[in-house]
Formats: structure tokens, C-alpha cells, sequence
């Protein structure tokens, strides 16, 4: 080590000469950054590795009570996405806020780079405002748990159910298939069809001849009936419950029968009702209501006024109407009437 310091400070390297000058200015930079520059790079490392650290735990521990308290996947695998793409982005921020004092600290001027940096991120920050809100919003969906994988919701007048969510889109698969790809900025009223619980009215047309209190007993009982069976007794949150007349037209009665069920569960129910409906009415003689049939006041043979909602055969006017021969629409002539004047 002594030779090679000897043979340093020999021939052009030897003090007072111009090398010998350049090599003692970068033996004190060197002292200099040894002493001062390099325990601070350290501690700004140590630093930025232990915060994160912090955040890689904040964030799992996010997931694990998620997981805990939520038993739905969907919900389990937003907030996973939600804290990985938290965890990525302050593990972003924090590394290059502390590339920026690394290089402050090693004596680079970052005025340049800053302007630059600020006019291109607000160039990119117009160009891509539409993805902005998207996350945005996208953000706001999972944290507020407006809806799930899973879940089947109305978005922008579409109804299906959500195959797959990001920051940036939600994916909404309707009945027949189709996918459809929805920007998360374009959502602005989420109808969650699949949360906490399903009304469903099914409205029973009877005709007008049947007892009202007769139709309400026998529907409550064949509601009462599909409630007690064993394949949608567990789907259930209360009784269905027959609200009465509803509505009455021609020969048509509407008894609206309400069923409170299990979210997204009310489709089993409703079709083994309305089989049981169809078999029911036709066991009491019952028919279905038309309203298209009109009921009208008639005199029979012993004279007494009746309703009917069928032609009679001993109606006069029936009678009338069936003697009477069909008119050919081929035979009847053009109305044709002056524009100028109005004179037909």
C-alpha cells in the first residue's frame, strides 16, 4: 500500500503539479462523501425499505380482515385487487420520492428535470383524464362496496351479472351472453339486484265469476304450500302474503301475491307457484280472467236480470247479430271527401 501510494504521488500525480492538484480534490470529495453524503443515502435506503415494509403489511392485514368479516368471493377478491393496487403505487410513490433526494443528495440539479416532468404529466394528465375518472370512480365502487363479482346489477340501463371488475371497467354478462364492457366513469346509478334481499309480486289473473275471498284463500294456501317445501322453505325470509283485488278489468281480476326471499333467489319460488296456480284454478273450477271479455246485463226466459260475460243464446240481440249476414269489407265503398272544400 505504501509503494502504491509512493507511486501515486510520483512523476505527474506528485503535489503541486496539475494531476496531483485533480487526484487531492478527489481524494477530499471522497472524504467528503464518506463522511457526510454516504450515512445519509443510508438512512434514506433504510428508510424507504422500512416504510415498505409497513405498507406491504398495512395492506395484507387489509385483505386478511376483509377476508374475516366478508364471506362473499367477490367482495374477498375486490378488496385483494383494491390493496395490491395500493400497496404497488405508494410502494411507487415512496421509492421515487426517495430517488429524488438520492440525487439531490449527489449534487444533481433537478430544476430541469422537474419542469419537464411537470409539463409532460400535465399533457398526460389531459390526454388521459377519461382514465383518470375511471379510476377514480373504480376506486370508489370497491371501497364503498356499491356491487361484486357475482352480483347481478343494472348499470347504464344494463342488467346482467358482474364476471370481472378493475380500477378501470366492469364487465356485465346479460342473460342471452353477451358481455358487456363498461368504463367505470360511465357508471353513475348502480342498481344492486343481488344485496340483502328479493321482493317479487306475482300477479294472478282470475275471472271475474270467482269469489274474491275463495281466490285469496286458495292462493294463500298454494303460496303457504310452495313456502313449506323443502326446496324453497330455506330461501324464504317470511311468509308470501296475497295483498287482495288489485285491479279489475273486464273480466279480469288481479290478486298481487308477494314473495320476500334470499337475494337473486326468487325465481324457483315464483315458477313452482305459478304451476301450482294453474293446477289449483283448474281443480275449483276457476277460470283465468280475460280482459277482453266484457260482461253485459241480459233477460233469460224467467226473466230475472243476469250478468254474462259470453254471448246467449237466447238473447234477442244475439239472435239479432247472428241472423244478420257478415258485411264483405271488399263491398263497401271509398269515402272520398274534397281537401279544399271538406264536402264528401
Amino acid at each position: 500500500m505504501v509503494l502504491f501510494a509512493f507511486f501515486i504521488r510520483s512523476g505527474v500525480f506528485a503535489e503541486g503539479r496539475f494531476l496531483g492538484k485533480v487526484l487531492d480534490e478527489w481524494i477530499g470529495d471522497a472524504q467528503e462523501f464518506l463522511h457526510v453524503k454516504l450515512p445519509h443515502l443510508i438512512v434514506l435506503v433504510v428508510i424507504a425499505i422500512v416504510l415498505t415494509r409497513i405498507v406491504t403489511m398495512l395492506t395484507r392485514r387489509m385483505a386478511i380482515i376483509a377476508e374475516r368479516k366478508n364471506s362473499r368471493p367477490g367482495r374477498n377478491s375486490q378488496v385483494k385487487t383494491f390493496s395490491g393496487i395500493l400497496r404497488t403505487s405508494l410502494n411507487g410513490i415512496l421509492w421515487g420520492l426517495t430517488a429524488i433526494q438520492i440525487l439531490e443528495v449527489l449534487g444533481i440539479n433537478l430544476g430541469p428535470l422537474l419542469a419537464s416532468a411537470g409539463i409532460a404529466g400535465v399533457a398526460i394528465g389531459l390526454a388521459a383524464q377519461t382514465i383518470v375518472k375511471d379510476v377514480l370512480n373504480g376506486m370508489l365502487i370497491i371501497m364503498e362496496d356499491q356491487f361484486g363479482i357475482g352480483d347481478t346489477v343494472r348499470l347504464t340501463g344494463m342488467s346482467g351479472t358482474v364476471e370481472n371488475m378493475t380500477l378501470r371497467r366492469t364487465e356485465v354478462r346479460d342473460g342471452d351472453g353477451t358481455l358487456y364492457v363498461v368504463p367505470n366513469s360511465q357508471i353513475t346509478t348502480v342498481a344492486n339486484l343481488s344485496r340483502d334481499f328479493s321482493v317479487a309480486t306475482v300477479n294472478v289473473s282470475v275471472d271475474f265469476s270467482a269469489s274474491p275471498d275463495k281466490v285469496i284463500a286458495l292462493l294463500t294456501s298454494v303460496a303457504m304450500d310452495v313456502r313449506n317445501d323443502k326446496a324453497f322453505s330455506d330461501l324464504f325470509l317470511k311468509d308470501p302474503e296475497v295483498l287482495g283485488v288489485d285491479a279489475i278489468t273486464g273480466s279480469q281480476v288481479i290478486y298481487p301475491v308477494v314473495f320476500k326471499t334470499l337475494a337473486s333467489k326468487q325465481y324457483g319460488p315464483i315458477r313452482a307457484f305459478r304451476s301450482q296456480v294453474r293446477l289449483a284454478l283448474e281443480k275449483n273450477s276457476m277460470l283465468p280472467g280475460d280482459p277482453n271479455r266484457v260482461f253485459r246485463e241480459f233477460t233469460p226466459a224467467d226473466g230475472q236480470k243476469q250478468l254474462s260475460g259470453t254471448a246467449n243464446e237466447a238473447d234477442p240481440k244475439t239472435i239479432e247479430a247472428r241472423e244478420k249476414p257478415a258485411i264483405d269489407p271488399t263491398t263497401i265503398p271509398a269515402i272520398t271527401i274534397n281537401p279544399l272544400t271538406g264536402e264528401s
